[in-house]
């Protein structure tokens, strides 16, 4: 979501800090990747070899089965509506995908320690029965049964993921060191293909012959096949570091630095929008007469342009740098979810869908590195990115519902659209803000020298 931007930006070895996709997904990895940086010299790292390789491949199962997963919940929001939860509003639903990705981000803060003390495989066995569980569990609930589904999709899936999401990133750093970066964009992509490919499988199996019960079972026999396969993978090669962060001194610091605040409230406003149209746009284009076989592609494409906008990120920074780049990507987006209010054609949904995916993957790809820009001790980067990402989790985890609450059983599509739009902007408004102070100290720092 890119590396080598990244590279040029943070430091030689930021290059680790890469963005992956829910939201805010990959930049909580990115803090493990320098957190387990351990000091050795480079020469020490496999840099490859069956061990290292069959782990990188483990990790982007993980991906592919957690934040791929659930960045496909608009399949859900839309069948659920439709067929399978009639009775709940468009809100109470939402609750259920913005709970899943909330927890996979925010138990980032656990697990990441739990991986810091030796508790790799102990993490990635219990989240993957979990995850197997939750979901053959999911397949037996019933129509209009909202707390069954909310157990086992909402907040099982979610912990689930939570509980595997840091560690299968952080393992990367025990056997590369100077293709970290390429590496670790390797396993990043592996949520952007799940995000392509389970809205294309779920759309066929929910509303095909096999139905709900079966098709998620099939969905689940898929999922704990390549959760089976990762975990055989994947391998731990160091001994965890003697001395984990410490969070609670790295918080007073936080506090005094104004930009990073700036950071939190706007990146914090910013993900209360973002995740509209995630969540409703194969909804909103099938209640707008749009061909229903068609529309079943809509997040395939969002999320195709996602994945190509995270690539070529990189190089777009390079001319730009990080904070014109997350500023530009940040305003785009807020336009173009003000610019859903005028869906109306298939053409308008290809038009936005692409544009949207392309500055959302932009956008997302830039958060990482951009913590790190704004970190003066790179020592403390991963206990500042595990900080930040778990307060902007907030964010999208109250965003989808809000907008699910407006749209109201009557489908009236410009007040979500309106209000999701308005706070994308009003984040980027403080990007900008915080864009100008940061700019500011900097000058200060160099004429003191």
């Amino acid at each position: 979501m890119v590396a080598e931007s990244e590279l040029r930006t943070v430091h030689t070895e930021g290059a680790a800090f890469q963005d992956d996709k829910e939201g805010s997904e990959t930049s909580e990895a990115c803090r493990v990747s320098k957190d387990l940086d351990p000091p050795s010299s480079p020469d020490e790292f496999p840099e490859g070899g069956l061990a290292a390789w069959a782990t990188a491949f483990g990790a982007f199962l993980v991906q592919f089965c957690g934040f791929g997963y659930t960045d496909s919940f608009g399949v859900y929001q839309d069948f659920y509506t439709q067929h399978y939860l009639t009775n709940e509003t468009s809100s109470a639903i939402s609750w259920i995908g913005s709970t899943s990705a909330f927890l996979i981000i925010s138990l980032g803060l656990v697990s990441g320690l739990l991986h810091d003390r030796g508790y790799f495989y102990h993490l990635m066995i219990a989240g993957s029965f979990l995850q197997s569980f939750c979901l053959f569990m999911l397949s037996l609930s019933k129509p209009d049964q909202y707390y069954q589904i909310f157990l086992s999709q909402g907040l099982g899936l979610g912990i689930a993921s939570g509980l595997m999401y840091i560690p299968s990133i952080a393992v990367i750093s025990h056997h590369f060191r100077r293709r970290r970066t390429l590496v670790m964009t390797f396993v990043a992509t592996g949520s952007s293909l799940g995000a392509i490919i389970h809205p294309i499988m779920l759309n066929h199996l929910l509303n095909g012959p096999l139905g709900f019960a079966h098709g998620v079972r099939a969905s689940a026999g898929l999922i704990s096949s390549f959760l089976l396969t990762a975990c055989l993978c994947m391998r731990t090669r160091l001994d965890p570091p003697a001395t984990p962060v410490n969070y609670i001194v790295v918080s007073r610091r936080c506090i005094r630095d104004v930009p990073f605040i700036l950071l939190i409230v706007g990146g914090f406003l910013f993900q209360i929008g973002v995740f509209y149209p995630l969540f409703f746009f194969q909804l909103d284009s099938i209640k707008h007469d749009i061909s229903v076989n068609f529309s079943f592609y809509s997040l395939v494409i969002l999320n195709g342009s996602n994945f190509i906008g995270r690539l070529t990120s990189g190089f777009i920074e390079a001319f730009t740098g990080v904070l014109n780049l997350t500023i530009v990507s940040s305003i785009s987006c807020g336009v173009l979810i003000l610019g859903m209010i005028g869906l109306s054609s298939l053409a308008s949904v290809v038009v936005l869908g692409v544009l949207y995916g392309y500055f959302s993957g932009l956008n997302i790809a830039m958060m990482a590195p951009l913590i790190a820009t704004l970190t003066p001790d790179l020592s403390e980067l991963g206990a500042r990115m595990g900080i930040c990402v778990f307060i902007l989790g907030f964010g999208g985890l109250i965003g989808t519902p809000i907008s699910g609450a407006l749209l109201t059983s009557s489908y009236t599509w410009w007040i979500p659209g309106l209000f999701s739009g308005i706070v994308s902007l009003a984040g980027a408004m403080m990007f900008i803000i915080m864009r100008y102070i940061f700019l500011r100290r900097q000058r200060i720092l160099v004429l003191g020298q």
